[in-house]
């Protein structure tokens, strides 16, 4: 009766394996995309590539051109292959001098899709990087007192 048997369950306990991590960091980076405040969601795919390419999970293929180059100048990015998924991410000099450089973006190659919701990724991601999620701030509250007169008397002061 089920007809998709390859479709994960949501409920299940992720394990840090390749196609597990994959998912959770293309989940993570498709929402940095749209997010109002991606710092963190790009700080957290940073950090779980960095961790898959020390342990061997990933690695660096090679430097591709931006196709949005910051103020009109060209630009790459790296290129990091991870089970069935690839990712791109800011180089480094290193990254110039010891990478192949393979031109403009390959519109034929795309992710697969996945059906991993951003909680459960980034609950994958935090677990196996051990960040600590930032703790939101109210943009309401009051930091400071308010202003108050200095002519302005509270009441029973008069």
């Amino acid at each position: 009766m089920n007809k998709q048997p390859n479709k994960p369950s949501r409920n299940r306990n992720f394990e840090f394996s390749v196609e597990n991590l994959s998912r959770a960091v293309f989940v993570v980076n498709k929402h940095a995309k749209s997010a109002t405040d991606p710092k963190f969601l790009y700080t957290l795919k940073k950090q779980a590539l960095e961790k898959m390419l020390d342990e061997g999970k990933a690695e660096k293929v090679g430097l591709h051109f931006s196709r949005n180059p910051k103020l009109s100048k060209q630009t790459s990015s790296v290129l990091i292959s991870c089970g069935e998924f690839l990712f791109h991410t800011p180089p480094t000099k290193q990254d110039f001098q010891t990478l192949p450089h393979l031109g403009d973006l390959n519109d034929q190659q795309r992710n697969p899709k996945t059906q991993v919701s951003l909680k459960q990724a980034k609950s994958l991601l935090l677990a196996y990087t051990g960040m600590k999620e930032p703790q939101p701030t109210n943009p309401y509250s009051q930091k400071t007192k308010p202003y108050l007169s200095p002519y302005a008397k509270r009441f029973g002061e008069r």
